[in-house]
């Protein structure tokens, strides 16, 4: 004789579904979706649940596992087991009250405002430049590969980090008195690798160099302040300088760099707030400025009274000769603010930015990062020091340089067997990008719109085109060899269908 199923058990045969290959348990996938019967209002409060032998059958799993169901449920409030009774439904009481609308309004009584009910100030200048793709490959601006992070040394050194007994004392400490292992560490290993003579009272660390960029400029910059910048220059730090205010005037950039002389008769003195350059490679065009210009441009600034930015983006990166010396490591008037990043081989996350400048600067920058990050990462602190003191940072970068130079090297001989002449291009020294000029004229929005149509990805902020220019700033870092050859050859077809 059949049985007859009551309705709970109908609801279960036909609604709950499970998978035995996912990583999630099986008694959470179920309860999840007890959960979710609950809420929806098909199991009711007071409801009899079935035994857990008639479940165990119902979902053809084991007695174990239909108890832990219902004991998951239990421990979240969703059911109540009575030993000898059974399990019943039960729906946690609300522990927040609804605040009750006006009777005219009941239609929107519990629906988020999508507009706010006061003005505010808007920025154009701050809109997001992110965009999406569904596309296989992307070009950026000059990423690292981060599939290179030694994920399982770094496990180890995370944990050791997060066991130091010394952690919870740094967390209560109430005062700084002494500067920090990190700060020491820190301070030794730029001394050593940048040519400087700092002390850890010369500099602080932020999250990265935008958060740096950012601080520098509301201590240094007024509205209507005059910032210079490259002709063409990085879109973030003019987004930042711009919602400070300033005045952000273009000057042009050759072989060797920014043109210094072109400051000098183009600007007055004490009517330039700051130059903001970069330390290695121009951004975008990768060019680096020559020792000479180095040199008379630190003259220009004591002469004139500006403040030099000198953002050292890609110091870590450099595959023949040795990195040019920060103009910082030669500042003895004090012109100089350095920004720098630490960690470019690790996770995104665990890399950290820092400014190095004179002392009286530095003090009231720490004022500024006590309001934006008075917490800090002491774990991330702490391993950082460890691995400046152990070598790790040095073996991971070097490990890291060789690889990029080999991918590098890749995709010029790429460029060079798929383009031939249609492209010109310098090989840069170091860095994680390529400056690649187009010999015709195309358009580079059709040239982005048809290569995401063939599994291509070019994001508008690695494009340059004007009436001089026509140009993209080609990041490699991030693929393989494999996929350099592939992103290539997508780009010469796509190429060869617009320039017809």
């Amino acid at each position: 004789m059949k049985t007859i199923s009551s309705p709970v058990e109908d609801l279960f045969e036909k609604l709950i579904d499970f998978d035995k290959s996912s990583g999630k348990p099986i008694y959470i996938q179920v309860s999840e979706q007890v959960i979710n019967l609950i809420q929806r209002g098909y199991l009711l409060k007071g409801a009899t649940l079935p035994g857990t032998r008639v479940l165990s059958h119902l979902l053809q799993v084991h007695r174990n596992t239909a108890v832990a169901i219902y004991d998951e449920l239990a421990s979240q409030g969703w059911v109540e087991i009575l030993p000898n009774r059974g399990t019943f439904v039960l729906v946690p009481e609300q522990r927040t009250a609804k605040i009750t609308a006006p009777t005219q309004q009941l239609d929107q009584a519990y629906t988020y405002a999508q507009k706010t009910g006061f003005s505010f100030q808007t920025s154009f200048h701050l809109a997001s430049t992110a965009q999406f793709t569904n596309a296989r490959y992307t070009v950026n601006d000059g990423r690292p590969d981060l599939r290179l992070h030694p994920t399982h040394q770094f496990s180890r050194w995370y944990s050791a980090a997060m066991k130091r007994k010394t952690l919870v004392s740094k967390w209560n400490r109430t005062r700084e008195t002494v500067h920090s292992n990190f700060e020491n560490q820190l301070c030794n290993y730029l001394n050593a690798t940048r040519g400087f003579h700092i002390k850890p009272s010369n500099l602080i660390n932020t999250r990265n160099t935008d958060m740096s960029l950012y601080i520098v400029s509301q201590l240094l910059i007024k509205p209507k302040d005059v910032v210079l910048v490259g002709r063409l220059s990085n879109y973030e730090s003019n987004m930042i300088f711009q919602q400070v205010g300033a005045s952000i005037k273009t000057i042009p950039v050759d072989q060797d760099g920014i043109d210094v002389d072109y400051i000098r008769n183009h600007f007055e003195k004490d009517n330039i707030r700051c130059v903001y350059v970069c330390a290695q490679r121009d951004y975008p065009t990768t060019k680096t400025l020559s020792a000479e210009r180095r040199l008379k441009l630190l003259q220009l600034a004591k002469e004139f009274g500006f403040a030099i930015i000198e953002d050292d983006y890609d110091y870590d990166f450099q595959f023949e000769g040795s990195a040019m010396l920060p103009m910082a490591s030669a500042d003895v008037n004090g012109m100089v603010i350095y920004l720098g990043k630490l960690g470019q081989s690790l996770f995104p996350s665990f890399q950290t930015g820092f400014v190095v400048a004179p002392k009286n600067l530095i003090s009231e920058a720490k004022n500024y990062l006590e309001l934006l990050d008075k917490q800090g990462d002491l774990i991330q602190e702490q391993m950082l020091a460890e691995l400046i003191s152990e070598g790790e940072i040095h073996k991971l970068i070097k490990k890291n340089t060789i690889v990029y130079k080999q991918r590098r090297d890749a995709l010029c001989q790429y460029l060079k067997r798929y383009f031939g002449d249609a492209l010109k291009w310098d090989i840069p020294t170091g860095g994680l990008a390529i400056w690649l000029e187009f010999k015709s004229h195309i358009s580079l929005v059709k040239l982005a719109e048809e290569a995401e149509k063939q599994d291509l990805f070019l994001p508008k902020t690695i494009l340059y085109q004007d009436i001089e220019t026509c140009a993209i700033r080609f990041g490699f870092g991030h693929l393989n060899e494999v996929e350099i050859e592939e992103v290539v050859k997508v780009l010469r077809r796509v190429y060869d269908n617009i320039i017809v």
